[in-house]
């Protein structure tokens, strides 16, 4: 397939890599000057649609979704398959599904788990929402970036299990934060901890895989000074995502509420450039006597 891709960041570039090894034509746009291996970097945005048997976005925000979208699904070809893997609001998701809608073209949603890594390994999952026939059409092209491929729905309902999914995660890495912090005060060796609860009733992915303790089970950025993997402002984004989709539906998350206020007070005070799992340095410092802020 000619595939246009457009947005060649931390998570875009590799996904574009990865298809081009697998024999599509890529042709890749950005407004940074990235160099993929494999794929065609043009300079204008319209050499990543013209002609193109499927576009993929992988953008910032629901705001410049829309915009690209309003730019590019006019300059697509009739029948085009567009595929969006960026993590935005429900609003912005549906509205670029009715665009493409109107324009008569395939489309679907498909944010992705699995950070980085999972971006460079091929190994995502990708949440889709999209009508059978567009996912049918897409299925291919994502089994070549990930390793597990869900269809939840009609366009929009792969943001709505994206949000639902990282606000879970939040609220976990924030307990498992809390949880080696108590253990540390109780004089417990964390190693030992992670034993426990790696095999007993407190596991969980943030527990197993993303241990937040240095030295700590699978190697995770909690090695590596808190590197980001999976950066603590862009859980605070899909955090928020996922408090304004519950005040549209009057869903009460009081547990996804404060690990929002949590995730505020650590980006407003720690700034940009530490992972997500840097919450535990942040909880072991503080006392009883005083809040997390």
């Amino acid at each position: 397939m000619n595939i246009g891709f457009i947005g060649l960041g931390n998570m875009g570039a590799p996904m574009a890599a990865n298809l081009a090894a697998a024999g599509h034509k890529v042709f890749g746009y950005d407004t940074a000057d990235i160099s993929v291996a494999g794929v065609t970097s043009v300079p204008v945005v319209s050499e990543a649609v013209s002609g193109m048997d499927a576009v993929i976005t992988m953008l910032p925000d629901g705001r410049v979704l829309e915009a690209v979208y309003a730019q590019i699904i006019p300059l697509a070809k009739p029948g085009a398959l567009f595929l969006d893997c960026s993590t935005v609001d429900m609003v912005s998701a549906k509205s670029a599904h009715n665009q493409a809608a109107d324009a008569k073209l395939l489309s679907v949603d498909a944010p992705v788990s699995g950070g980085i890594g999972g971006a460079t390994a091929g190994t995502l999952t990708f949440m889709v929402g999209g009508a059978a026939d567009a996912f049918d059409t897409v299925s291919p092209l994502l089994n070549i970036m990930g390793k597990r491929v869900v269809h939840c729905g009609e366009g929009g309902a792969g943001q709505a299990a994206k949000i639902c999914n990282n606000m879970l995660l939040g609220i976990s890495m924030i307990g498992t934060c809390e949880a080696f912090a108590l253990g540390e005060k109780l004089g417990l060796d964390a190693g030992r901890l992670f034993e426990v609860m790696s095999t007993s009733s407190g596991s969980c992915w943030s527990v197993n895989t993303y241990c937040p303790v240095p030295g700590v089970g699978p190697t995770s950025p909690a090695d590596n000074d808190y590197t980001p993997g999976f950066a603590a402002e862009l859980m605070l984004k899909d955090l928020r995502l996922s408090q304004s989709a519950a005040e549209q539906v009057d869903a009460n998350t009081p547990m996804g509420l404060n690990a929002t206020k949590l995730y505020e007070q650590f980006v407003e005070q720690e700034g940009t450039g530490k992972d997500f799992s840097a919450m535990l340095p942040k909880i072991a410092e503080s006392t009883r006597g005083q809040s997390n802020d």
